[in-house]
Formats: C-alpha cells, sequence, structure tokens
C-alpha cells in the first residue's frame, strides 16, 4: 500500500506490493501491516482502491467502515472494498488492535471473473461476518493456502503458474464467502440491478420511480425486491447511498457543503442539510468536524 493524494481527513490509500511488483494480490500479518504504516497514517481513516479481507483469529478491537463502527474479535472476518472509506482496527486507547489476523489485500482484477462472486466484489455485500465455527474453520485453511502460494511466489518459475494458481485460489475462498450469504431470493437479481443503477446515478436521481423505469419493473415491485432483500424500502436505500456519498466528500475533500450538495442533486444548501441531518443525525458541518478532528 502506498499513500497518495491526501485530502482533509481522509489518507488515499493506493495497492503497491513492496515484495511482489507483479503480483494484484498481497498477503501479510496485521502486525506487518501496522508496522508499514506511520502512525499518524495508522490511526487516521483512509480510502482504499483494492480490497482487504482480514481473518481474525485472535484479538478485538474495533473497525471503522463507510462511517460505521463494527466490532472485530476472534472468528470476525472483514471485507473492505475499494472505495470505502476506513479506520483500522484500534483497541480501547485509539492505537491499533493487538491482533492475531492475516489480509490479503488485492486488485479488483486480479480475481478471474465469476459471476457467483459479483455482488460481493461490487460492494453489496456485508463488511464484517461471523461464520459459524466450522465455516471459520475453513475460510482459515483456504487463507492459509493461499499463503503459502503467495510466498512461493519468490522462487516460482517464470511461466506463471504460481501466479494463476494463487487467482483460482482466491476465486474459491470468494465463492465460499458468497455461499456463506445463502441462496438468492427469487427477487434477488432485480434487487442487484437496482443496487448497480444506483452505484451510477446516485448523484443525480433519488427517485424509486426512475429508477424502476430503467430497470424495467413497476415501483411497487423494485420495493417488494428491496424489502425481500434487505428489509428497507428502495427509497431508503437510495436516501441511505446519497447520504454515504455526502458523508466521504465531506470527510475527504474540502468542498464547501453547498457545493457538496449541489454534487448530489440538491438546488438549495438548506435542503441537503435537511436531508443530511435526517439521515446521519448531524448537521454536515458537524460531521465534518468531529472527522478532522
Amino acid at each position: 500500500m502506498v499513500e497518495s493524494g491526501q485530502q482533509p481527513g481522509i489518507v488515499e490509500i493506493a495497492y503497491d506490493n513492496p515484495d511482489q511488483r507483479q503480483a494484484g494480490i498481497e498477503v501479510l500479518s496485521f502486525d506487518a501491516l501496522t508496522g508499514r504504516l506511520r502512525r499518524s497514517v495508522s490511526q487516521r481513516p483512509s480510502r482504499l482502491d483494492f480490497h482487504q479481507l482480514i481473518l481474525i483469529r485472535g484479538g478485538t478491537g474495533t473497525t471503522m467502515v463507510d462511517f460505521v463502527t463494527h466490532p472485530c474479535g476472534p472468528g470476525t472476518l472483514l471485507h473492505l472494498r475499494p472505495g470505502q472509506v476506513q479506520r483500522l482496527p484500534s483497541g480501547p486507547d485509539g492505537q491499533p488492535a493487538r491482533l492475531d489476523a492475516v489480509l490479503l489485500l488485492f486488485t479488483a482484477d486480479f480475481p478471474p471473473p465469476l459471476p457467483a462472486v459479483r455482488e460481493l466484489l461490487d460492494g453489496f455485500g456485508p463488511v464484517a461476518r461471523q461464520p459459524a465455527p466450522e465455516g471459520f474453520a475453513a475460510l482459515d485453511r483456504a487463507v492459509a493456502e493461499i499463503a503459502a502460494e503467495y510466498r512461493a511466489l519468490r522462487t516460482a518459475p517464470a511461466d506463471g503458474l504460481t501466479g494463476e494458481l494463487l487467482r483460482q485460489l482466491l476465486a474459491a475462498l470468494l465463492l465460499r464467502l458468497a455461499r456463506l450469504g445463502g441462496a438468492p431470493a427469487p427477487s434477488g437479481e432485480l434487487y442487484r440491478a437496482f443496487r448497480r443503477a444506483l452505484e451510477q446515478r446516485h448523484g443525480s436521481t433519488r427517485s424509486v420511480e426512475e429508477y424502476a423505469a430503467l430497470i424495467g419493473c413497476s415501483p411497487r415491485t423494485l420495493t417488494r425486491a428491496c424489502l425481500a432483500a434487505t428489509g428497507r424500502t428502495a427509497k431508503q436505500l437510495a436516501d441511505a447511498r446519497v447520504a454515504l456519498q455526502a458523508q466521504r466528500l465531506l470527510a475527504h475533500t474540502d468542498l464547501p457543503v453547498a457545493a457538496v450538495g449541489r454534487a448530489l442533486g440538491f438546488a438549495e444548501a438548506t435542503n441537503f442539510g435537511k436531508f443530511f441531518t435526517r439521515e446521519t443525525g448531524r448537521t454536515p458541518g458537524a460531521f465534518r468536524r468531529e472527522q478532522h478532528g
């Protein structure tokens, strides 16, 4: 990982593997990661441009991902996606947590394309999971095998087979993660189409009617699909996605509050302020001050 283009409050971290420059994956311990980062960086929120899987075998702490706090301890699996804002797991004193944990860092284009894990990699899956003990043990074995093949890269022949094996082992791990979510509901594909459209258009509309027309269904059908998949309506999901983008912009840019609102489709700053306060419980200015300390 390498720091780049810092904005107030947030450290931008780009993928950079210091050991295997040509590899799209890196395997390391949590201690190795925190030792690599400067303390001023490890204690600040950061935004990644790659995937980060953290398998926690021991120790406890809390982490923040997209402004939501998650407890983590033995048996926890964290999955951070490109573009998400995170704060590394820390203890009660704010220092990096003492974790026995292994991390897989990989670029978005490293895993082979698999429709079954598309939703997982697109960012619709959960950040934190607590699998059953037997499920966690299976994931731990899969990660250990990836770690062994990663170490073999140092002496691997130039035929590329070890790198390809790593891609396939990662694919198998991702399939295991996708399976943890269980079988998708019949309305799942409609929900996923909505989420993909929402990722592309949240800056221009929060209208359920517009999204339904774009997908090719009625607003009522779309809302039923969202309720079945998440327990929240399509309108609630659209508002939450816009609020998240507002939080990201307020935290990692110095754009005026009114400009953030305009970027998200609010012509009037007062309307944006009311929306943001309703969704987050804080005014835009108060939120920004919290993030910048």
